[in-house]
């Protein structure tokens, strides 16, 4: 029975699941998709590296707070690691190599910074950092650019 027999009746939500399934299992979806959720989960990347970048003392002051070494070494490698990090996702280079990266920082970043989970901003932020890691473990594990090098290298053609 095709989907459209099921329209207008008790059985209409089975015809849109099976559209919506469709949907997702499209080439066009299975390419656009991944890449869309690669630049989502860069913005926090380079959202927080401009925010740094805008107030060096105020982030280097923070590193200190926490009892880091060499805050200052700590605040060029923390910018370096988001901003190259997030443009590198966006564009697709190394992209599971950089979300490795990414994924451990936004861990060591939890663990190092968002540890009072006494606090609710703190919990909250401790298990942004995770879900954090837990998408770009995503990334990892089904990659996550159109435009990755591994697409551009193999010339592999979209399909519609």
């Amino acid at each position: 029975m095709v989907a459209a027999d099921f329209k207008g009746n008790q059985y209409s939500h089975i015809a849109t699941a099976r559209q919506t399934e469709d949907l997702a299992s499209s080439a066009t979806v299975q390419a656009v998709l991944p890449a869309i959720g690669s630049i989502l989960i860069s913005l926090i990347f380079l959202l927080s590296g401009f925010s740094k970048f805008t107030a060096p003392a105020m982030t280097i002051g923070y590193i200190e707070s926490v009892g880091l070494p060499f805050p200052t070494l700590a605040y060029g490698a923390a910018l370096a690691v988001e901003v190259i990090g997030g443009v590198a996702l966006v564009l697709g280079y190394q992209t599971r190599l950089v979300s490795a990266g990414l994924a451990v920082f936004s861990v060591a970043t939890a663990v190092s910074f968002h540890n009072d989970l006494a606090d609710l901003n703190q919990f909250i932020h401790f298990f942004k950092n995770i879900a954090m890691a837990g998408g770009l473990l995503h990334v990892i594990a089904f990659g996550g650019a159109l435009a990755s090098e591994a697409a551009l290298l193999c010339q592999v053609p979209l399909q519609a």
